[in-house]
């Protein structure tokens, strides 16, 4: 009885909330109040694909059910990205009968890091992919390694792991197992002698603490790395990109498969071939996964394109207090090769927490808009003056302060005709986002 009231209820919440616009967590908060176990009561599809990581989850979703629909499958997945538990129990619960079986082929979650214990605790995923590990979200997550030891209770020893060969920490979950997929980018032209940015947390191996040495790296501290003690390395790759050109949008997938970019970042290489791996295990064909992903647009409104007087502009969303997402758009921003300007838009700090912490702003790599094309960086949002401390430290020479967003783009709106890029948060694309014309 509890179990069919607590998916009636759900049901009902979920028919209110869209509605109203809201509810993607609350009807499964309910659910789980009359039965707290009502995802072990339920029947899941044969495969129930998980994805988790420091960043590229949304994206990696995304471009997964687009791959798994094109073959045919039905995919059910929170696509509003209420990623806990509360979330994933509306997503289960609104697709079920109300005997409880939900009505997919595949069940595909996006799992927030720190409560994929919580949320894996009634039953496991068939398949578990790990984007990437690093430091995120500091008032929130603390130490990557701390994300780590919250992430490994959800692994069941019967999940088939997909890791990024790539990234030293999150590689280190196939100790120990046999089910494991790896997915990785060979040496490139995108790969560099030494790991970039402000900072090299894979300095030191997150087995033994030895020094560690790469080979290449692709950006920051993920790339071919190997520990000079107890031999943890790179792993031999199951799924590769094995060329890229940048220039031309395209990279190859296991020297077979071309796939061209809509985007030209190396995020968005690692999303695509996460995606591709796991459905590839799922026995999807790779010319199917490459054709539905060659020139695939995000919808999750991540990277969006608008006019903005005589400008063309691209906005660049990047996550919270996330310090490598904001690297891999400058470096996007530093790789064009259009005479530009960059505003840099810092008005809220977290979207979950009252916190005006900043530190995190250091972390990024600013110095990549030192580039000849790079013509002025305009700062703005209510954290403005903390970007401009920040910019103090850096050879950026092009730069000034206007603390209003609507201030900043009426005057980038009515001056010059250069391209615009947009680098800010979720929760601020929406202050420039209403005062542009937005292409289709």
């Amino acid at each position: 009885m509890r179990k069919f009231l607590a998916i009636a209820v759900c049901k009902l919440g979920r028919f209110v909330g869209k509605l109203i616009g809201k509810g993607s967590s609350m009807p499964g908060k309910f659910a789980l109040k009359i039965c707290p176990d009502i995802l072990r009561r339920v029947t899941l599809p044969q495969h129930i694909i998980a994805v988790t990581g420091s960043n590229g989850k949304t994206s990696t979703v995304e471009m997964v059910a687009a791959i798994l629909r094109a073959d045919g499958r039905t995919v059910v997945y929170n696509e509003e990205g209420s990623n806990q538990i509360e979330g994933v129990t509306t997503l289960v619960l609104a697709h079920a009968t109300l005997g409880g079986t939900v009505r997919a082929d595949v069940l595909l979650i996006e799992s927030d890091e720190r409560y994929a214990a919580r949320t894996f605790q009634f039953f496991h995923p068939t398949e578990f992919v790990v984007t990437n590990l690093y430091r995120d979200q500091l008032t929130r997550n603390g130490h990557p390694e701390w994300v780590y030891d919250s992430i490994l209770p959800a692994l069941h020893p019967e999940t088939e792991l997909i890791l990024n060969a790539d990234d030293p920490l999150s590689s280190c979950f196939a100790q120990g197992r046999e089910k494991v997929k790896w997915f990785g980018v060979n040496q490139c032209s995108i790969s560099s002698a030494a790991p970039s940015g402000v900072y090299h947390d894979g300095a030191y191996c997150p087995v033994c603490h030895a020094p560690m040495e790469y080979d290449y790296v692709h950006y920051n501290h993920i790339g071919a790395y190997r520990c000079t003690k107890c031999g943890h390395k790179k792993r031999a790759m199951d799924y590769a990109v094995t060329a890229v050109d940048l220039e031309n949008a395209q990279v190859t997938l296991d020297g077979a498969f071309q796939i061209s970019l809509a985007f030209r970042s190396i995020y968005n290489i690692y999303n695509i071939l996460a995606a591709c791996a796991v459905c590839r295990e799922c026995g999807v064909s790779g010319e199917t996964a490459a054709a539905v992903l060659s020139n695939y647009l995000l919808k999750n409104g991540r990277m969006q394109t608008f006019r903005l007087g005589a400008r063309h502009g691209t906005l660049l969303t990047s996550k919270h207090e996330n310090s490598i997402a904001y690297d891999t758009n400058l470096r996007y921003i530093a790789a064009s090769e259009k005479d530009c300007v960059v505003l840099v838009i810092v008005d809220a700090v977290s979207r979950k927490y009252f916190t005006s912490e900043t530190s995190w702003l250091w972390d990024i790599d600013f110095d990549q808009l030192r580039a000849p094309h790079v013509k002025q960086v305009v700062l703005s949002g209510r954290y403005s003056n903390d970007l401009a401390e920040r910019f103090s430290y850096t050879e950026v020479e092009h730069w000034s302060v206007e603390p209003d967003i609507a201030a900043a783009a009426a005057e980038l709106k009515s001056s010059g005709d250069e391209e615009l890029f947009v680098v800010t948060c979720f929760s601020d694309r929406d202050k420039i986002l209403s005062r542009v014309e937005k292409e289709a």
